[in-house]
């Protein structure tokens, strides 16, 4: 089977969307496919490109089997929605000549993860020049959320034109996959036929995360924490929708519990608003995006997860990060509203509070920091659950046999 993947993010990026696409194709690549990926140099989530790469220049690599062809990306320093329209743009661009030059290989599946919808036309063009079919896969309904956030203003005419754009580009793909079962709801009132509809899911590798169960820790032993300090873990992107100012607001309140630490790890574009926000806070520590090798040892450093969302932008996405929490059986604190996927999740396997309630999200934490009981046995719902339903072999394996059936003659 010939397989191109087109996407923004890819390998070697440690975080989001690129290491889901990276290990997509290089799972799809040991089964035998022939996998070929138009992409970006990495760049995220620092929002600058990482050396020895340069954001101006084409070149090819071969990893994992999968031969890569990487295109220029203009990154902006600082977000806003133009500028974001014109990154995602740079990208569309920059990716048609390499996609065309596809054509004479024949790939029987084209496959584009969005965001960035904007490249999806370049996917769509490809599959149906090569007679290919034609698989979009939504990590972000990036469009409802830009309106939602700020990035573009909703003015009628606005609202209209952009959406009938999108319901026409979701319907004229052969399959449209997404990561929740809410999202995929959503694609059906976007105006997708049911049978072209699939769940696929983010996943977790559940032998490489996992509970430590009482071995020592070295991160910890590192950061000079005592036996029965608690902390409070977010690792993961810092951007404007996680609404992460309200984590540091909850540290602020709890500063009299000595015992309680607040940990944010990774890199995005409000990590220094944080920061300052957190200037002062002797309770709150900040960590550099973690290497891969040690990302068991991060998870397991939290005694309780943290997942707050901004309440505009929680149904519009099922936030990956969620899947190793759960898979390090430690528990988990999310702030969504209830009737969103994340919500109805988190009210069975963990602790639901408010959006953008600092103080009730302080009152979660305390509670749990004081129940060791209860944390062993909201940590024990959500390692079960990842085992049977988030496993990297499980929802990778359903992924293939979807492809064989769409590539059958």
């Amino acid at each position: 089977m010939r397989l191109l993947i087109l996407g923004l993010n890819f390998y070697p990026e440690l975080t989001g969307i690129g290491k889901y696409t990276g290990e997509m194709a290089a799972y799809l690549a040991a089964q035998g496919c022939q996998v070929r990926v138009i992409t970006t140099p990495p760049y995220y989530p620092h929002w600058r490109v990482q050396p020895p790469y340069r954001p101006w220049q084409y070149c090819r690599e071969r990893w994992q089997g999968v031969r890569l062809y990487r295109c220029p990306l203009w990154v902006p320093r600082r977000e806003s929605g133009p500028k974001r329209l014109l990154h995602l743009s740079s990208f569309a661009v920059s990716s048609l000549p390499a996609a065309l030059a596809q054509l004479p290989w024949r790939p029987q599946i084209v496959i584009t993860v969005a965001p960035a919808l904007l490249s999806a036309p370049v996917a769509l063009a490809a599959a149906r020049l090569s007679r290919a079919k034609a698989w979009l896969h939504i990590q972000d309904f990036e469009v409802d959320a830009a309106f939602n956030l700020g990035f573009l203003h909703p003015t009628g005419r606005l609202v209209r034109l952009v959406h009938d754009f999108e319901r026409r580009l979701l319907c004229a793909f052969d399959v449209v996959s997404t990561i929740s079962s809410s999202m995929c709801a959503r694609l059906v009132q976007k105006g997708v036929p049911p049978q072209r509809v699939f769940h696929f899911p983010n996943w977790v590798d559940t032998h490489a995360i996992y509970p430590l169960n009482g071995a020592s820790n070295p991160l910890r032993a590192q950061m000079g924490l005592q036996t029965d300090d608690i902390v409070v873990l977010y690792s993961g992107n810092m951007g404007r929708k996680q609404g992460l100012e309200m984590l540091v607001e909850a540290a602020r309140r709890l500063q009299p519990e000595s015992r309680i630490h607040f940990v944010l790890c990774g890199e995005g574009a409000v990590r220094r608003e944080l920061e300052a926000q957190a200037d002062g806070l002797s309770n709150v520590r900040f960590l550099p995006l973690q290497p891969i090798g040690t990302l068991n040892l991060l998870l397991n450093l939290a005694d309780i997860h943290v997942l707050p969302q901004r309440a505009g932008a929680a149904d519009l996405v099922m936030p990956s990060k969620l899947t190793g929490m759960f898979a390090s059986g430690k528990p988990v604190i999310a702030a969504a509203p209830a009737d969103t996927e994340v919500g109805r999740l988190i009210s069975r396997l963990g602790c639901l509070t408010p959006s953008e309630d600092a103080q009730a999200l302080a009152v979660a934490i305390l509670r749990l920091a004081r129940d060791p009981a209860e944390r062993r046995r909201l940590g024990s719902l959500g390692k079960a659950y990842a085992d049977q339903n988030l496993s990297k072999d499980i929802v990778l394996t359903n992924l293939f046999q979807r492809l064989q059936t769409l590539a059958a003659p």
